[in-house]
């Protein structure tokens, strides 16, 4: 059972990010995305940054955890969520925008490059993704198991090449310490 998968693991997740959100990505999306536009968030978790996507956007969460699922649906009884994997990411269902915070560094290498893929599958033509990594060049392991893989701008576009995406905007920010992060802005490839 996975790290998610438990009532201890999301918890713990809920008391670790205590007091962090998104909403300055959110707010640096309306630079690409107008209002109104479906936005798909991966691996929404307690869906923090959910609710200020669905401030501005038609906004759709999803994770691979029922659990944050369940929990978030009590809640919120009409939203729309999706139970999804990031790395297969099987819905029929298009969108304008994929995003996701701190989310996607939960995968491997390979496992992002499949990722990417099939996250262009499922935005609509001028599509865009966005998302947020911790910056670094290591691969740590939190609590039972939970693997986080820190990226370079290096890394980031060797992920990025061969998916149907072009790197739109790649910046560093801070979150807990200078530069800790890397935001990446991505489009669908207009020869892909």
């Amino acid at each position: 059972m996975g790290f998610y998968e438990t009532e201890s693991g999301i918890e713990a997740y809920i008391e670790m990010a205590k007091g962090y959100d998104g909403a300055l990505l959110i707010e640096g999306l309306a630079e690409y995305l107008p209002a109104g536009s479906s936005v798909l968030e991966l691996g929404m978790g307690p869906g923090v940054d959910l609710d200020i996507l669905a401030q501005r956007y038609e906004a759709t969460g999803s994770d691979s955890s029922r659990l944050f699922l369940d929990r978030y649906r009590e809640r919120h009884p009409g939203a729309d969520l999706l139970l999804l994997d990031a790395r297969t990411l099987e819905t029929e269902r298009r969108f304008d925008c994929i995003y996701s915070n701190k989310v996607l560094h939960h995968l491997s290498a390979e496992e992002l490059h499949e990722s990417l893929v099939a996250q262009d599958g499922l935005l609509r033509p001028e599509g865009i993704a966005m998302h947020s990594f911790w910056r670094g060049d290591k691969e740590t392991e939190w609590m039972e198991g939970l693997r986080f893989v820190y990226h370079t701008e290096t890394t980031l576009a060797a992920a990025v090449s061969d998916t149907g995406f072009s790197v739109k905007a790649m910046e560093r920010y801070s979150e807990m310490e200078t530069d800790d992060s890397i935001l990446v802005v991505l489009s669908k490839s207009q020869d892909a």
